[in-house]
């Protein structure tokens, strides 16, 4: 059976990106490492991975952009950055009687009337006590790296966690 992920912002390739959201990583080889190993222990080739933005950030981006995709495992849907040149600028998706917006940044005017969950990237692990990984209370799902352990998460977890109806900072807090 094919299973959704989603993950946001891995920034390869972008070093400024370790000391800024403090990841636990001592140089961009081992970042892009790291990723690339958790991504594909995660995900399988018929699987479906939304991907909400910010994938790469280096010279050469369109070349080092498909070198790295053909690395990843699973079906990439991409859902534009504010550092990304490619992707759809949001999507909507229905899954087990939810209606979900797939968005890089949650305040983006798209949102405003939107009556769903809205799940989304770009604030990384910076601002946790607005934008925590579940937030029941502004119905939004944040899947930067940084929350989500630094590989993707499904889509059936999530589900499971708005269900339950509390506020989860990041996964590791399960």
């Amino acid at each position: 059976m094919r299973k959704i992920y989603l993950i946001s912002d891995t920034h390869f390739n972008h070093a400024n990106i370790i000391k800024y959201c403090n990841r636990p990583f001592s140089n961009v080889e081992e970042m892009n490492k790291t990723l690339i190993k958790n991504w594909n222990n995660v995900v399988r080739d018929k699987d479906i991975v939304y991907f909400l933005g910010d994938l790469i950030l280096s010279k050469n981006k369109a070349k080092k952009a498909r070198e790295l995709l053909e690395l990843l495992n699973g079906e990439i849907v991409f859902i534009r950055g504010n550092h990304d040149k490619f992707g759809e600028k949001f999507r909507v998706i229905e899954y087990n009687g939810y209606k979900f917006m797939l968005i890089h940044n949650p305040d983006s005017s798209y949102t405003l009337n939107f009556d769903g969950w809205i799940i989304h990237g770009h604030h990384h692990a910076n601002h946790l006590d607005e934008y925590p990984f579940i937030n029941p209370k502004r119905k939004s799902i944040n899947v930067s790296v940084e929350v989500i352990n630094y590989k993707p998460v499904s889509l059936d977890l999530i589900v499971k966690l708005i269900e339950k109806g509390k506020v989860v900072r990041t996964i590791n807090d399960l």
